[in-house]
């Protein structure tokens, strides 16, 4: 069954549409820094099932079900095709839609993202340790691996902030998330993707290294892949002004973008 997506509208509403999905563990907060998109598009972020503002209906969950939440809010919008740009778990619900539903999505942003993250064990033994003691043992260990030593020692504010909601996201809602990736090979299903995809990587993300996210984009009809230096997961939130460009020019190229 589907859920309710907690959702928020910015920019040019007369723009393309370009919806945002982030990483597990983070809300729709996480895009803060690609909000001067709004002066070209038109855009939706949301939270999914489990994270921010959304519910936290009792897991596991699968990488489907969120997808087909938000078909259910693009539905909602009256929204029949739209550019969409995922983050780590958000990455993986971009490729499924645009594998099983790809009349829903014109251009495709995938970072920090691969089809299978592994090992599984990690996000099973995370979904067990969340239900069992909440989220405050883990998250200074998952906070680490999301930005550079240095972005951390310069931003200390950003980092803390981040840290905050992640304690206090739900622990059955981050549980259910982690079964989702736990779960989730869209191997098979890359091939069948017809939507022009940017695939980014952070140059020091320790979770999705950068030469495993070069091979990934070669598997893709028609992709390419930006490595953008001093950044680790979070790289919209490292080197906002580079990924912003990065997508408005991925977006702008050939037909069907912004002019």
């Amino acid at each position: 069954m589907s859920v309710e997506l907690a959702y928020s509208l910015a920019g040019d509403r007369d723009k393309p549409l370009l919806v945002m999905s982030s990483a597990l563990g983070t809300s729709r907060a996480m895009w803060d820094p690609q909000h001067p998109l709004g002066t070209d598009y038109s855009l939706v972020l949301y939270d999914h099932r489990g994270l921010g503002a959304s519910p936290a209906p009792p897991g596991p969950y699968t990488v489907e079900d969120l997808g087909t939440d938000v078909i259910v809010l693009l539905d909602t919008l009256g929204v029949e095709s739209a550019s969409f740009w995922g983050v780590s778990l958000g990455g993986m619900v971009g490729l499924w839609l645009a594998a099983h539903h790809p009349e829903r999505i014109s251009r495709l942003v995938v970072m920090s993202t691969l089809a299978r993250l592994q090992p599984a064990s990690r996000y099973i033994e995370r979904a067990a340790a969340v239900r069992a003691q909440g989220m405050g043992p883990i998250a200074s260990s998952v906070l680490a691996r999301w930005f550079t030593e240095r972005f951390a020692r310069d931003h200390p504010a950003v980092v803390q902030g981040f840290g905050e909601e992640l304690a206090a996201m739900n622990a059955e809602g981050y549980a259910g998330c982690c079964e989702a990736l736990a779960a989730c090979d869209l191997r098979a299903g890359i091939h069948k993707i017809a939507a022009r995809t940017l695939v980014i990587a952070g140059a020091d993300d320790p979770i999705v290294p950068a030469s495993s996210a070069v091979m990934f984009g070669a598997s893709f009809r028609d992709a390419s892949v930006a490595v953008v230096p001093n950044a680790a997961h979070l790289v919209n939130v490292e080197q906002p002004e580079i990924v912003n460009r990065l997508v408005r020019e991925h977006l702008s190229d050939g037909d069907g973008g912004v002019a």
